[in-house]
C-alpha cells in the first residue's frame, strides 16, 4: 500500500507541475515567441495529431489496464500482441488520412494554408504518440505510474519549453521547431522504453498461442467499445479549434487557444475530485449501495460548485487584468468573451456533477459512447452553422450547446434508469450567490491603475462576500466545520 500512495502522491504532483508548465506555455512564452499565424499553426497541427491518437489507438490503452490481471504469465505476449495491434491501427488510420488528403488541403487552402506545408508531422506526431500510450498503459499495469506520468505531464512540456526558447534565441527558424515537435515525441517515447528496459519490464514474445481466442476477442471487444468513447471525447474537445483554423484563420485559432486555456482553469477542481469518487462510485455498484451513489451525487454537485464557481468569478472579474500578462495582448485580448461563453459550457459540466462517472461504472455504460458520438456530430454541426456569423465566439457557443445538451442527456438517462438527481436547494442558493457577487463586483468595486493591486484587491473582495455568504446559509458544513474545528484548536 505505500508503494501505491507513493507513486499516487507523485503522479499527483507531475499532474500539477504539468499545468503550470503548460500554462506558462500557452499564456506567455508562445504568445511572446511565435506569430498569431505561427502560433495557430503551432497549435493546429499538435491538435490534428492528438485527435488522431484515439483512432489509432484502437482503446488498446484502456483495455492493456483491464484485461492485464488476467494475463501476467505471457504479459510480454500480451505487449507484443498490443504492439502490432497499435501499428495496425495507426496504419489505418495514416492510409485514410492520405486518402482524405485532398479534402483536408481543401479545407485549410483558403483560410490557413500553411497548415499544409506540416501535414507530415501530423503523422509523425500521431505514430510516436500512440507508442506512448501503450508503453504507458503497460508500465500502469505494473503499479508504475510516477515515472511515464512525470514524462507525459512534466518532460514533454519542458522540452517545448526548451524549443520555443530555442527559437527565441535563434538557434532554430520555424519550420525546424515544427519538425522538432516530432523530435519532442520521440524524446518521450526513448525515455519511456528505456525506464521500462532499466526495469526489465520490456521484452517482445511472438507466441501468440499462449493468449485464447476467447481472451482475445473479448480484449479487443472492450478495447474497440472503449475506443468509441474517448474518441468522442477527444473530438469534442479538439473539434473547435481546428474547425475555427479551417473557417477563419489560424491567427483566429491562436486567440481562441489561449482564451479557451483559460476558461478550462475553472473545471480542474473537477478533474480531481472525479479521480477520486470513481473507485468509490464502482465499490458501491458492486455493492448494490444505490441510495449512497445518489447522495454522492448530491454532495459532489455543490462541494465541486463551491470552489469552480469562486473560480468562474475569479477568472471574469479579474479577465481585462489576465490579459494585460500576455505578450500582444491587444491580439489576443479579442478571445475574452471566449472565456465567459467557455466558462459557463464548463460550469454546466459541474453543475450537472458526475453523471458520466455514474454511467461508466453502472450496468448502463454504452450509453455514455451513445451519448458521445452523438454529441460529436452536434458539435461539428453547430461550429459550422454558428462560426461564419459569429467567428471564434460560435465555435465557443458551439462547445456551450453541446456541453449543455450532452449533460441534460446524462441527467435524464440517469433520472429514468436510476432514480438520481444531483440537484439540492443548496446548488441553487450557490448558484443565486454567485450571480449576486458578479453583479455587486462589477458594479461597485473600484479598479486601481496597477494591474497586480486590483487583481489582489477584487480576488479578496469577492472571496470574502462569496465565503461569507457560503457560511452565512451553512451551505457548506463539512468545510466550515473544519474551519471552526481549526480555529478552536488554535485557540485552545
Amino acid at each position: 500500500m505505500g508503494k501505491v500512495a507513493t507513486q499516487s502522491i507523485l503522479t499527483t504532483i507531475s499532474s500539477y507541475l504539468g499545468v503550470l508548465i503548460g500554462y506558462i506555455n500557452i499564456l506567455w512564452l508562445l504568445p511572446y515567441a511565435l506569430s498569431p499565424q505561427q502560433m495557430g499553426t503551432f497549435r493546429t497541427i499538435q491538435d490534428m495529431a492528438l485527435l488522431l491518437v484515439p483512432f489509432a489507438q484502437l482503446g488498446l490503452g484502456h483495455g492493456i489496464t483491464r484485461f492485464f490481471p488476467q494475463i501476467k504469465e505471457y504479459k510480454f505476449t500480451f505487449f507484443t500482441y498490443t504492439l502490432i495491434l497499435s501499428f495496425i491501427g495507426f496504419g489505418i488510420v495514416a492510409f485514410c488520412f492520405i486518402l482524405f488528403q485532398d479534402a483536408i488541403v481543401k479545407a485549410y487552402a483558403a483560410n490557413s494554408p500553411d497548415i499544409i506545408t506540416y501535414l507530415g508531422i501530423v503523422l509523425l506526431i500521431t505514430f510516436l504518440a500512440v507508442l506512448n500510450s501503450v508503453f504507458e498503459s503497460f508500465a500502469r499495469s505494473f503499479l508504475k505510474i510516477a515515472i511515464p506520468t512525470f514524462i507525459r505531464e512534466v518532460l514533454l512540456r519542458l522540452l517545448i519549453t526548451g524549443l520555443i526558447l530555442s527559437y527565441i534565441m535563434e538557434w532554430l527558424h520555424f519550420d525546424q521547431i515544427m519538425w522538432g515537435l516530432g523530435g519532442i515525441y520521440f524524446i518521450t517515447l526513448a525515455t519511456i522504453i528505456a525506464y521500462l528496459l532499466y526495469l526489465k519490464m520490456f521484452s517482445l514474445n511472438f507466441s501468440f498461442g499462449s493468449l485464447s481466442s476467447g481472451f482475445r476477442s473479448s480484449f479487443l471487444r472492450f478495447s474497440l467499445i472503449t475506443f468509441l468513447g474517448t474518441a468522442g471525447s477527444i473530438l469534442i474537445m479538439k473539434i473547435d479549434s481546428l474547425m475555427v483554423a479551417a473557417m477563419i484563420s489560424l491567427d483566429a485559432n491562436a486567440i481562441y487557444t489561449i482564451a479557451f486555456s483559460i476558461a478550462v482553469v475553472i473545471e480542474m477542481p473537477r478533474r480531481a475530485i472525479s479521480q477520486v469518487v470513481m473507485p468509490i462510485i464502482a465499490e458501491k455498484f458492486a455493492e448494490n449501495k444505490l441510495d449512497e451513489i445518489n447522495q454522492l451525487y448530491k454532495k459532489v454537485a455543490v462541494n465541486q460548485l463551491l470552489i469552480c464557481l469562486l473560480l468562474f468569478i475569479g477568472i471574469w472579474i479579474n479577465i481585462d487584468n489576465l490579459y494585460y500578462y500576455v505578450p500582444n495582448k491587444d491580439i489576443y485580448e479579442a478571445g475574452k468573451w471566449v472565456v465567459l461563453i467557455i466558462g459557463l459550457g464548463k460550469l454546466s459540466d459541474i453543475l450537472f456533477s458526475i453523471n458520466g462517472e455514474i454511467i461508466v461504472f453502472s450496468k448502463f455504460y454504452t450509453f455514455n459512447i451513445t451519448a458521445t458520438l452523438a454529441m460529436s456530430v452536434v458539435v461539428i454541426l453547430l461550429n459550422i452553422v454558428l462560426i461564419p456569423p459569429f467567428g471564434i465566439e460560435g465555435a465557443a457557443l458551439a462547445s456551450l450547446v453541446a456541453m449543455v445538451l450532452y449533460n441534460i442527456i446524462k441527467y435524464l438517462y440517469i433520472k429514468v434508469k436510476l432514480k438520481f438527481s444531483p440537484f439540492s436547494p443548496a446548488l441553487f442558493k450557490i448558484l443565486l450567490i454567485g450571480v449576486v457577487v458578479v453583479g455587486f463586483s462589477q458594479i461597485l468595486i473600484p479598479s486601481f491603475q496597477l494591474v497586480l493591486l486590483d487583481i489582489v484587491f477584487r480576488s479578496v473582495i469577492v472571496t470574502i462576500l462569496y465565503g461569507g455568504a457560503i457560511y452565512i446559509f451553512g451551505l457548506a458544513p463539512e468545510v466550515t466545520g473544519m474551519i471552526e474545528d481549526r480555529f478552536k484548536k488554535s485557540a485552545s
